[in-house]
């Protein structure tokens, strides 16, 4: 086992989660779903981190909550914050076309928080020999923070791109990197710094292709 100081940003093979990305991500307001100032554009930050990942081939894993039209699946979903939401037949449930996801591209669909519950994630990230998972998208406080909860447990290295997340308000979304970062010490850091570790995996991509991948995502 490795010492804490001798962990780096991204160990062994890395894998993109993108958490629910959906439609209504940019929607003036998100059904059913409360969502901190600035929402959508930290989503297209995410959106443009993603396009920026391509270019160091990882694998990319698109997350969409959905639930069924007669509400079956809810649960105890609806006894909090949140109302009705993420009807799979609407169109807002649909994964963003900002994303761009592609054919080749991962995806599963949850009925729950946890990409991990109730799915086929484990068994896709243990096929893809995955060691570290790098998470953007939403809600930090929910989704983001129990895939990651799960994903710890299960022993992978988790990192959660801090300006490519967005929470149900700014104090949820900051309380939840916490304690994020409580379970591992690298687990919260920005887009710079995770292009930057991928390019020391790949000699082909130098300090300028990273710089003005930085820039991009920034919009």
């Amino acid at each position: 086992m490795k010492e804490q100081s001798e962990i780096g940003l991204i160990e062994g093979r890395p894998v993109l989660l993108v958490i629910d990305i959906q439609q209504s991500a940019f929607e003036p307001a998100m059904p059913g779903i409360p969502g901190m100032p600035e929402y959508s554009s930290r989503m297209q930050s995410a959106a443009n981190f993603v396009k920026a990942a391509r270019d160091f081939d990882i694998p990319i894993v698109f997350m969409q909550e959905a639930h069924r039209p007669d509400l079956v699946d809810f649960g105890r979903e609806l006894d909090g914050q949140e109302s009705i939401h993420c009807i799979e037949t609407d169109a807002s449930t649909q994964i963003a076309k900002e994303v761009e996801m592609r054919p080749d591209d991962y995806f599963i669909r949850k009925r729950r928080y946890s990409c991990f519950f109730g799915t086929d994630l484990e068994i896709l990230l243990k096929g893809l020999k995955a060691s570290t998972l790098i998470l953007v998208g939403g809600l930090t406080d929910v989704c983001v923070h129990y895939t990651f909860v799960d994903g710890h447990q299960h022993d992978y290295y988790c990192r959660v791109v801090d300006d490519c997340v967005a929470g149900a308000s700014e104090m949820a979304h900051e309380a939840s990197l916490r304690a994020m970062e409580y379970l591992q010490s690298q687990a919260r850091c920005t887009a710079a710094d995770v292009l930057a570790a991928l390019a020391k995996t790949d000699p082909a991509k130098n300090k300028q292709a990273v710089s003005t991948a930085v820039k991009q995502i920034g919009g």
